[in-house]
C-alpha cells in the first residue's frame, strides 16, 4: 500500500527550477512561421524522442510565449539542434521576440519551409504536429518527423548544454 504524500510541503517555484537547473540538458531552437512567413522560435531544453515507428519527438513550450499560438495554427515545427558554436542563437531566441530572426542567420527548410539554422545547429528536424497535450503553464507538442538534416558545416561541433545557469559543451 502506499502512503499518500502529504501537501504541506509545497516545492516553491525557485526551489523546482534550481532542482531542474542542476539538470543539463541539450539545447534546440523550436521554430515556425506564420501564414505571412513571419518567424516566430524559442530556446528550448525541454525535449526528446518518443517513439521511432513512426519518428516522433516532444518539446514542451510555454503557453504565455509568442510562439506556440502560431505553431498550433501552422501544425509544423523545426527543432534546430545546436551546437558548441551556436551559444549566440540559445541567448537570442531566449531574449526579446523582436530580435531573433534579424541576429541569427536562417533559411527555409526543403520540406515545411520552415526556420533551419545550419550555421548554428548540428542537426534539424522538421516535424509536423500530431498532438498537443496542455500540461498547467506549458503545452507538450508532440511532432511527427518528417526530414532531417545533419548540417555538414558543423560536422565537428559538439552539442551545446545548458544546466546549472551556464552554458557548456559536450566533452570530447
Amino acid at each position: 500500500m502506499v502512503t499518500p504524500v502529504q501537501g504541506d510541503l509545497a516545492v516553491t517555484r525557485d526551489a523546482f527550477r534550481a532542482l531542474m537547473g542542476s539538470h543539463p540538458s541539450g539545447v534546440a531552437v523550436v521554430a515556425t512561421a506564420d501564414a505571412r512567413g513571419t518567424a516566430y522560435g524559442f530556446t528550448c531544453t525541454a525535449l526528446c524522442s518518443l517513439s521511432l515507428d513512426p519518428p516522433q519527438l516532444l518539446v514542451c513550450a510555454a503557453d504565455n510565449g509568442s510562439t506556440l499560438p502560431v505553431l498550433t495554427v501552422r501544425g509544423a515545427f523545426t527543432v534546430n539542434l545546436l551546437h558548441s558554436a551556436g551559444r549566440r542563437a540559445a541567448e537570442a531566441f531566449a531574449g526579446p521576440a523582436a530580435e531573433r530572426f534579424s541576429t541569427v542567420p536562417w533559411r527555409p527548410g526543403p520540406v515545411t519551409g520552415l526556420p533551419v539554422l545550419p550555421q548554428d545547429a548540428h542537426a534539424t528536424a522538421e516535424c509536423r504536429v500530431t498532438r498537443l497535450i496542455p500540461a498547467d503553464d506549458h503545452t507538450i507538442v508532440i511532432g511527427e518527423v518528417l526530414h532531417t538534416e545533419m548540417h555538414t558545416s558543423a560536422t565537428d561541433a559538439t552539442p551545446l548544454l545548458y544546466g546549472m545557469r551556464r552554458y557548456a559543451t559536450w566533452p570530447v
